[in-house]
């Protein structure tokens, strides 16, 4: 099994041809992000995608942005992921991130939502993965266990920093639900949040290594069980991303690291944490 990194476009104020010189020069395998709604920039990107030699992992957000709007019905979730699918596939993605759902519904709708959401993804012919999401059905990791025994087909995308705050610790004593998520675990969005946030300032940080450290075992038991299910390639994104998620100084507003260097600050530190985890050496953070 290899690593192939993803550039997210979270975060990003360039156009496309600088984010794919960025991936390029950083060397990332491929970029993620939503597909744009403009007809004309969506056929600039089918253009210039292929072109860059990068892989494309298409992102979507169900009725409304990362948070959704809390009036949308489960019918206007799947029309929103029905018509973001349409214009995804323009661009021939790997697979998708959906962020799905929401975190108020009774957990029998979110299981409707995830089994027609899915019959749609293979109506269009493409793999769908769930990300793990404060705001969405997947927002704990309790209620995504049950829901994955009930939907044993059901692909995730792990966002465990989401869950770092939602439980206020670094997800201790969940270890048996980690494992039953991991065999479900499709893609990893790599962030380190902590008990009091979804990111710290900066993962390589001495005052953040037990985070860092947890997460990377929580990676680990992803990696485990994608090369027993026979993964030839497992997918990472590094996604420190704005939004309120980067810490900003009082007053001035100035962010305290750069977003792209912590980024591939995490690309590279990801880089040597799976070769060794590939030698053999688990637990080598």
């Amino acid at each position: 099994m290899k690593l192939e990194l993803f550039k997210t476009l979270w975060g990003h104020t360039g156009n496309l041809q600088s984010a794919i010189r960025e991936a390029l020069y950083a060397g990332f395998q491929g970029l993620e992000g939503a597909a744009p709604a403009d007809p004309h920039e969506l056929a600039y990107w089918k253009d210039l995608l292929p072109a860059s030699g990068l892989a494309y992992i298409a992102e979507i957000t169900t009725a409304g942005g990362y948070v959704p709007s809390p009036h949308a019905t489960l019918e206007e979730h799947l029309q929103s992921l029905e018509q973001q699918l349409e214009r995804s596939l323009v661009l021939q993605p790997r697979f998708v991130t959906c962020l799905g759902g929401r975190d108020a519904w009774p957990e029998s709708q979110s299981v409707e939502f995830f089994g027609r959401a899915m019959e749609l993804a293979a109506q269009a012919g493409v793999v769908i993965s769930f990300e793990t999401h404060r705001s969405r059905s997947t927002f704990n990791p309790w209620t995504t266990r049950r829901l994955v025994e009930q939907l044993p087909e059901l692909k995730l995308t792990c966002d465990y920093s989401h869950w770092c705050v939602v439980c206020e610790r670094l997800l201790d004593g969940e270890e048996d639900t980690l494992a039953v998520l991991a065999r479900h675990a499709h893609h990893i969005h790599a962030r380190v949040g902590y008990d009091q946030g979804p990111q710290v300032p900066h993962p390589g940080a001495p005052e953040y290594a037990d985070a860092l450290d947890a997460h990377q075992r929580w990676w680990e038991g992803i990696w485990r069980s994608q090369r027993e299910r026979g993964y030839p390639v497992t997918t990472m994104t590094p996604e420190f991303g704005p939004d309120g998620y980067l810490h900003l100084l009082p007053f001035t507003g100035a962010p305290v690291a750069d977003l792209w260097e912590l980024n591939q600050w995490m690309a590279t530190e990801e880089r040597r944490h799976f070769r060794l985890f590939a030698q053999g050496d688990d637990r080598v953070a």
